[in-house]
């Protein structure tokens, strides 16, 4: 099976989260990716369901937490979506669809779609404070890519030039899944795009200690 795929009833609807198998293998096994690997794999083993129908999602932030944000006509991860947005318009109903499975299928740095993450409250500082919650901090990685040695992290966006709190939203995915992995932040890289344009900035562990001055905003 090269395409292994689950289907997981989390808040917020269906999320159907498919690995390409042969690409993982390859692409963690070439750049010392395992616990990468491990933790992708595992979700199918064992995924804490519990977690992702109560409490904070991250898609939910309404602060701003990120600067230095590269902004990209023409990037790669968007004529990418040009092409799924075409190829798989009679495929699927909802072009966050047509986007992420495209890629997988064909994009060869695409490795996985709809990854579940989560973070605990012990595992930053300032977590009740921000967040007004106990439970744990919860979301979906809408594309995982490896490029150029690091581990990207792309949400589409069918506005992106008009987001506001998206960079917030996908440097907790970066946190998470380094949480999740063990592996250091210096190795994600994170990004969110549409079909004309794309917004790039690298995780940075400057960003949590703006978080003690956020306030509740979601």
């Amino acid at each position: 099976m090269v395409i292994k795929q689950l289907f997981l009833k989390h808040k917020g609807g269906l999320y159907t989260y498919r690995v390409h198998n042969k690409k993982l293998d390859s692409y963690c096994k070439e750049n010392g990716f395992n616990p990468l690997y491990n933790y992708l794999q595992g979700i199918f083993n064992e995924c804490p369901n519990e977690y992702f129908n109560t409490g904070p999602r991250s898609s939910t932030l309404k602060f701003k937490l990120v600067d230095d944000l590269i902004e990209v006509q023409g990037h790669e991860v968007s004529l990418l979506a040009r092409y799924g947005l075409d190829n798989n318009q009679f495929r699927f109903n909802d072009n966050h669809s047509k986007v992420q499975v495209f890629m997988l299928e064909n994009d060869k740095n695409t490795i996985a779609m709809e990854v579940p993450i989560w973070l605990y409250p012990n595992e930053i500082g300032c977590y009740e404070s921000v967040f007004r919650s106990k439970e744990v901090l919860t979301g979906h990685i809408d594309l995982l890519r490896i490029d150029d040695d690091k581990i990207w992290i792309w949400d589409y966006k069918p506005n992106a030039n008009k987001e506001k709190y998206a960079p917030t939203q996908i440097f907790f995915y970066a946190l998470m899944l380094s949480k999740r992995t063990g592996l250091d932040l210096s190795k994600f890289r994170c990004g969110y795009f549409d079909s004309n344009y794309a917004f790039l900035f690298k995780p940075q562990d400057k960003f949590l200690e703006r978080l003690s001055k956020q306030k509740r905003l979601f």
